[in-house]
């Protein structure tokens, strides 16, 4: 029951990596794409290719997973960030299509259909990350920081600040002298290299990789943890992420006829789904923010508006509006 238990958290992590990576374009530069299952795809192949011919160091596989993802993403980024809402949708389909059948087919280097086996697990600093537990914290870890990195990103600079002015208003943004192309085309790539060290890790834990972890059904999915857990938030997909991983897992333990139980199982998932969503079209995070405490100042009158005194304090300007006291 622990390995089981470690085991769906592990990938929940792994999930979460992603889904967090897609959040930028999501979330806070209002780009919705279908495509990020294949920078998370190509994180694992460039993990697996590292560790059959390279070695197993992680922060190898990390450098050469990222720098790959990154510059495969200019292929979705050139063309598709010149165009925005629906049409960026279609555009990052068709290249995770096209990028599906090349991984499918590209057999010298994937494996084609039959994949990469032999993976090893990573190593870090020389110390061998060979055991379920020793990879759920790596997963957990790597989690943190890719959090951490999105933070800074967001909050902490410029260019956060920019993407979500574009998001908000973008002829509004492009009248200040942002660029929108530019914008995008920096998005595009922080995510895609964030997305990668999602799939190092998935490579290493499985020791085996083809495409079918990278499909089209797969950048579906990463999209509903945003959207479902609370697009714009950094918290929400990583909820999102957790949610759709263990809550099909959860439905296992009903009290369900055996014969029903995988279609019952899908229909109560699907259905908590879409309920959720009506409800709560913000996603699950938004469920607690209005619960948090709003900043508020403490003491004094309450702000007056402009023009007018604060309660209680001072008036001013009576001499000018009336002429003065005799």
């Amino acid at each position: 029951m622990l390995d089981f238990l470690i085991n769906l958290f592990i990938i929940a992590s792994i999930f979460a990596i992603v889904a967090s990576s897609l959040n930028l374009l999501i979330g806070f530069t209002g780009v919705f794409s279908i495509a990020h299952a294949i920078f998370y795809g190509v994180g694992g192949y460039a993990a697996a290719l590292t560790s059959l011919h390279l070695g197993t160091s992680l922060l190898l596989a990390l450098l050469i997973a990222m720098v790959a993802s990154a510059l495969f993403s200019v292929l979705l980024a050139l063309p598709a960030a010149r165009v925005t809402g629906e049409y960026f949708v279609v555009v990052s389909l068709a290249f995770a299509l096209v990028a599906f059948t090349v991984f499918s087919q590209w057999t010298p280097v994937t494996g084609g259909p039959a994949g990469l086996v032999g993976i090893q697990r990573v190593t870090l600093l020389g110390i061998p990350l060979d055991s379920n537990e020793a990879y759920l914290g790596l997963a957990v870890v790597m989690l943190v920081l890719v959090t951490l990195v999105l933070y800074v990103i967001i909050r902490r600079t410029p260019l956060g600040r920019s993407l979500q002015a574009l998001r908000d208003d973008p002829l509004a943004a492009q009248a200040l002298g942002k660029n929108p192309f530019r914008l995008r085309l920096t998005a595009v790539l922080i995510s895609a290299a964030l997305a990668s060290t999602g799939g190092v890790i998935y490579a290493g834990y499985v020791f085996f990789i083809n495409a079918d972890s990278f499909s089209v059904d797969y950048g579906v999915l990463f999209m509903a943890m945003v959207i479902l857990g609370g697009a714009g938030t950094l918290s929400g997909p990583i909820i999102g992420a957790f949610f759709i991983t263990l809550f099909p897992e959860a439905l296992e333990f009903a009290d369900l006829p055996s014969e029903l139980k995988g279609p019952l199982e899908q229909i109560i998932y699907g259905a908590a789904l879409v309920i959720l969503m009506l409800v709560r079209p913000s996603g699950i995070a938004g469920m607690f923010s209005g619960l948090l405490p709003k900043n508020r100042r403490k003491g004094g009158p309450p702000d007056a508006p402009e023009g007018q005194p604060a309660a209680g304090g001072p008036v001013t300007g009576a001499a000018t509006a009336t002429g003065g006291v005799a």
